[in-house]
């Protein structure tokens, strides 16, 4: 049952015994409640008002709901005095008033799933229901096999029907009672009830003066006979001067019964005796069965929730209408929801309001986009669920700013089936009680698992039959598949849509196949034939030998039979034996975790939170249709996973859903892994794997390990990496477990900003060498990396900042910097548009230094007084010894007075052309190297410009020398620039 479309509630229906309380759900159906202060500002309200508009709806300050195109306003909530008049007494009246308020107050609890989209997100503020379309028992248990996601997508309109009007008579005019509403796991049972209580607390609901939640798995819990009012009263305190007026009046009462698949009922005479006394104590499950025959409380009307499996154990007799629950079979639904979701304020955090709005609204309009050209996950945001689990995806990407995260992907996937899994038993019929994840993980994971291993993401039937049927031998193992099939099935798998693969069945969510191949490795369900018997015979042996060398050694003290207990001391090797086996299983899962990690195959791919991001999102430009599939499909996420579902926190929720995975087990897993993982590590990854490499550490959330492994790089390039807030929030987290200094971080050209600076500051300070070249960093982001020179922690020696606009106020924050740091000794400034102002500030400041060795001021439209300004403070300095000043604005006059600098006389060298008087400077192949490699960032042009006039240069200083081996070097110089001018005007460079 959907648990994740709506505002996740802390605790589970169960936890009502405890709280006396009741859960809420949800009204209407296509319907949506906007209250004033949720309603989003100008940030990412575009689209919705497109869609408002359209539907002719209005935003008042009170509420507006939205159901078929129709409007209906309610300032204020109306009133149910008419019913309330018919109490006895003013007690009864504020009892139900007070219950209204428990009931409401329940709610205003958030969970920590739900805080993350702002402090206005709650269930009574937004909420879009899921449509509901009228069925009959004998669609229900007529064979369906062609009934997919596609089919209810086309289902027509004439059959949809709203909560509002469950209880309206049927076809044949009859007053309908007993309403049972069905839909499998994610479609959104559970929050259709909720909604539809708060509905009734907050006057929206005047059909039914008293609203009585029961939830049937806490019910399921006790089998002491008790009677319908102390069950009432129980549960609900507030409510016991109302409960002697049930049955004596005409008080309209709904009871609701969440989750019927909980509880065996059994309707036969012989097994459930009749009982029309609300005082009679009898079992709760004989309750619910007379409330729905109507023989207790035959004027009450009752609303069941269950899943498909459990439909038919009510007798139809009994049934005035069954509905269907649908989902999200409305692509503006969808569209809707995701609008409301990501555009709450506060979504994106406290200290990013106003930068964050058009972001906000940007990601709705892709998202927009992409449904409606990606069918794949349009069929996957047909479950509520998963509409949850995209919107809370792309806040983790979009919105982490925080060291470290407070979430991790793995930790997402894992409460995204807590919120829809947890407490469920797959068959409550069935005597070995199942949890319906671990079922979902020993069948539908080994699918995914051998999906992984093979590369493929398209399964045939044939390919489910040998996963799901292959071994099914007894009878409850078939019930139990059949169960599967019909409830759980569609929430994993859904048919493909890509052209010629109808009959192929995907993941509903691709990530969702990785991590159910994940934690069908982890658990241990990969184990071969004699593994599983061997596991099996060990625990029998076990237990056998125990008993009896207890048995024969009692026996032995009387009868000379000493040598017996031998024997059967001998059989508890096998045990002992099995359990040292056992240990191999998690050296395979280790070693497994580390081979996927670091598939060489996979080394150039984007990272995997790009990856996520794009298959969210789509592609922006030309590239082949999402539907299409890929040439080489890309696991990355397995391994990741598999670290991520080791660390406790997942495990501690596993545990809640029947997944146990010892602390024991973890241990030795990671241990297992640790040198392999360290030793792959020191080969030199690519950026993109090494991205890849620190967010597993991040979702491993073992410190020791993450320090160990950490300690080993020594040099981290994440050049052409783009990093997003979350991906310098995990690269701070996973450095921040130690304190070693780092020889290197190449950040170049990583769409870095100031924000990003400000979260990297820790990193920073400890890295020798920075790189951040093609950043778009601006006098902010100087700002920021004065700030970084300026500590006293600061160890940066080389710093490169070449092709950044820093102009001349980010040069004036980096001659602040330059005069009160200790640590830099090269600086390179090049391409970044500091001009003649940015070069005088600069100089101005130099002499403050006492560190700096070499300055790159290349490139910045220099003329000569500037340059020869910053050259004659250079003479002066202590340790600068080197000031690049090639492809600047200098005339022949400011060439001829740079060309007579000496190393030995000035203690300056000036790099301005290929030339050193009649000689090819030693510096020709370094600068031809940096105008190589910059080319495709510079002004072409201007570029080629500066060539001929090097070209002019170096012809004329070869025609000034008489010396055969210099001229040989020139006409070496001049073919590599020819070269280079003709590659330029080719475009080939």
């Amino acid at each position: 049952m959907s648990r994740a479309m709506q505002c996740q509630s802390c605790l589970p229906w169960r936890s009502w015994m405890q709280l006396r309380q009741s859960l809420p759900g949800s009204s209407g159906t296509r319907s949506v409640y906007l209250c004033a202060a949720s309603v989003p500002g100008t940030a990412g309200s575009t689209f919705l008002r497109k869609i408002l508009h359209a539907s002719s709806i209005s935003l008042p300050r009170g509420s507006v709901r939205y159901q078929g195109g129709s409007q209906e306003r309610s300032v204020q909530p109306r009133s149910s005095g008419h019913g309330l008049s018919q109490l006895r007494n003013v007690a009864s009246s504020d009892a139900i008033k007070k219950h209204q308020k428990s009931l409401s107050a329940w709610f205003s609890h958030q969970p920590n799933e739900e805080r993350q989209f702002g402090p206005s997100f709650s269930l009574d503020a937004v909420h879009v229901d899921p449509v509901i379309r009228e069925s009959s028992l004998e669609e229900i248990l007529k064979p369906s096999p062609d009934l997919t996601i596609q089919n209810q997508l086309q289902q027509p309109c004439s059959q949809v029907i709203s909560l509002q009007n469950l209880f309206d008579v049927d076809a044949c005019g009859r007053q309908v009672k007993n309403v049972v509403l069905y839909g499998t796991v994610g479609t959104g049972k559970s929050t259709l009830i909720k909604k539809m209580v708060v509905d009734w607390c907050h006057g929206l609901l005047p059909r039914f003066e008293l609203v009585i939640p029961f939830s049937c798995e806490d019910l399921s819990h006790s089998h002491a006979p008790i009677s319908l009012r102390r069950l009432i009263t129980k549960k609900y305190q507030h409510l016991r001067d109302v409960v002697p007026m049930l049955g004596t009046s005409n008080l309209k009462v709904l009871f609701i019964l969440n989750g019927l698949e909980r509880l065996n009922l059994d309707f036969r005479l012989a097994g459930t005796e009749l009982c029309c006394d609300p005082n009679e104590p009898v079992p709760p499950s004989a309750i619910v069965v007379n409330l729905l025959r109507k023989y207790l409380l035959p004027e009450a009307s009752i609303i069941v929730t269950t899943r498909p499996s459990a439909v038919r154990r009510i007798p139809g007799k009994y049934v005035g209408r069954y509905a269907e629950i649908c989902g999200f079979s409305d692509t503006n639904l969808q569209k809707m929801y995701f609008q409301m979701r990501l555009s709450q304020p506060g979504c994106s955090g406290e200290n990013s309001v106003g930068s964050s709005s058009g972001e906000q609204e940007n990601l709705v309009e892709m998202l927009s986009r992409n449904l409606e050209r990606h069918n794949q996950i349009a069929a996957a945001c047909f479950l509520p669920s998963y509409c949850w689990l995209v919107c809370t995806t792309l806040h983790f990407l979009y919105f982490t700013r925080t060291v470290p995260p407070s979430q991790t992907l793995t930790g997402i996937y894992t409460s995204f089936l807590r919120l829809n899994f947890s407490g469920e038993v797959l068959d409550s019929a069935d005597p070995t009680n199942i949890s319906m994840m671990k079922y979902v993980a020993k069948m539908v994971g080994k699918l995914a698992y051998e999906g992984v291993m093979s590369r493929k993401t398209c399964f045939s039937e044939d390919d489910l039959q040998q996963c799901f049927e292959v071994e099914m031998k007894t009878e409850s193992e078939l019930n139990l598949l059949e169960v599967f099939r019909s409830d759980v099935f569609r929430f994993f798998l859904t048919p493909c849509v890509q052209p010629g693969k109808e009959h192929t069945f995907v993941f509903t969510i691709p990530a969702m196949q990785e991590y159910l191949a994940a934690l069908y490795v982890v658990l241990g369900e990969k184990k071969t034939l004699a593994q599983r018997v061997g596991k099996e015979l060990s625990e029998v042996i076990g237990k056998v030998s125990e008993d009896v060398a207890v048995v024969m050694s009692i026996i032995s003290k009387v009868l000379p039979l000493r040598f017996l207990p031998v024997l059967f001391n001998l059989l508890k090797i096998f045990p002992r034996y099995f359990s040292r086996l056992s240990s191999k299983d998690r050296d395979a899962i280790a070693h497994t975790m580390a081979e996927e990690l670091f598939k060489e195959e996979d080394y150039y791919n984007d990272d995997v939170l790009d990856q996520i991001n794009s298959s969210i999102l789509g592609v922006e430009g030309p590239m082949h249709h999402p539907d299409e599939a890929r040439d080489d499909e890309v696991f990355e996420l397995f391994p990741i996973f598999m670290g991520g579902i080791l660390s406790r926190r997942n495990r501690a929720i596993l545990e809640q859903l029947g997944c146990s995975i010892k602390n024991l087990a973890a241990f030795e897993i990671a241990k297992a892994m640790k040198k392999t993982v360290i030793r792959n590590s020191r080969k030199g990854l690519p950026s993109s794997e090494l991205m890849d490499y620190l967010f597993f550490l991040h979702e491993f959330q073992n410190e020791r390990f993450t320090a160990e492994a950490i300690r080993s790089l020594r040099t981290v390039n994440l050049s052409s990496v783009r990093m997003t807030p979350l991906k310098c929030s995990v690269l701070a987290s996973v450095m921040g477990t130690t304190c070693h200094e780092v020889e290197e971080l190449n950040l170049t050209s990583c769409n870095l900003d100031t924000s990003n600076l400000r979260i990297l500051f820790p990193v920073l300070l400890r890295c020798k060498a920075l790189h951040l070249q093609l950043n778009s960093l601006g006098s902010d982001a100087c700002k920021e990396i004065r700030d970084l020179l300026l500590h006293d922690k600061c160890v940066v020696s080389k710093l490169r900042l070449a092709n950044n606009p820093v102009g001349e106020q980010g040069a004036q924050y980096l001659a602040e910097a330059l005069a009160g740091n200790h640590s830099l000794t090269h600086l390179s400034l090049l391409h970044t548009a500091l001009g003649d102002r940015g070069a005088e500030v600069i100089a101005q400041h130099l002499a403050e230094n006492q560190h700096l060795q070499e300055l790159n001021l290349g490139y910045n439209s220099l003329t000569d007084a500037a340059a020869l300004h910053v050259v004659e403070v250079a003479k002066k300095h202590a340790t600068l010894d080197k000031v690049h000043l090639y492809f600047n604005d200098i005339s022949e006059d400011g060439k001829q007075a740079l060309h007579s600098l000496r190393m030995d006389r000035d203690g300056v060298r000036a790099l301005v052309f290929l030339t050193a008087g009649t000689d090819v400077s030693d510096y020709w192949s370094h600068i031809l190297n940096v105008v190589q490699r910059n080319l495709p960032f510079w002004d072409r042009e201007r570029v080629r410009q500066h060539l001929a006039l090097i070209l002019q240069d170096l012809e004329s200083s070869r025609r000034q020398t008489a010396n055969p081996w210099r001229k040989a070097k020139f006409l070496r110089v001049e073919s590599e620039v020819k070269k280079m001018l003709g590659n330029l005007q080719h475009g080939t460079l």
